[in-house]
């Protein structure tokens, strides 16, 4: 289950209009978040955003479908998700319980700061150019002044950083 904040923030970038991406954003986070503090682990920084992916589903966030390139068990997970989120269904107690016992005994590393970056890169690393830098000039579009004020800070700092090495 979602903690309360988690859907009041996806709750309010649906009422700003953001995509379901983004809303999905929120439960990724909450679950990046879930595995740092140790509550459980994970198999790879994929799986935790997968879960992530599957909850905001659950919740009825309009998250769009697995790519086709997915496994045949993804789409049906995915598919499964959307119809309990619509129905409201609650998953089984024994199910939930066998879940969260494999997910205790994984690591806590693979949502490190270093893990979700090179996943990050391996996903743009799939996109085309183009494709990647479309999705960067929307981000500068909409991200208002003052967060385009702090992002234009932290790449003046990048680039001191990497200047100096």
């Amino acid at each position: 289950m979602p903690e309360k904040e988690t859907l009041r923030r996806a709750r309010a970038d649906k009422r700003a209009g953001k995509s379901g991406n983004t809303q999905a954003g929120e439960f990724v986070r909450e679950e990046i978040h879930h595995v740092r503090e140790g509550k459980h682990g994970a198999r790879s920084a994929k799986q935790a955003i997968a879960i992530g992916l599957s909850k905001a589903r659950r919740a009825g966030v309009n998250v769009g479908a697995p790519p086709r390139s997915a496994k045949a068990s993804t789409k049906r997970a995915a598919k499964a998700a959307t119809r309990a989120g619509r129905k409201g269904t609650r998953p089984s107690a024994t199910r939930s319980r066998a879940t969260k016992r494999a997910l205790k005994r994984e690591s806590r590393r693979t949502t490190s700061t270093r893990a979700l970056s090179k996943q990050a890169s391996r996903a743009a690393s799939r996109r085309s150019e183009r494709s990647r830098r479309a999705s960067a000039q929307k981000a500068a579009r909409t991200k208002g002044p003052r967060v385009r004020r702090q992002a234009a800070k932290k790449a003046a700092r990048t680039r001191r950083r990497h200047a100096s090495a």
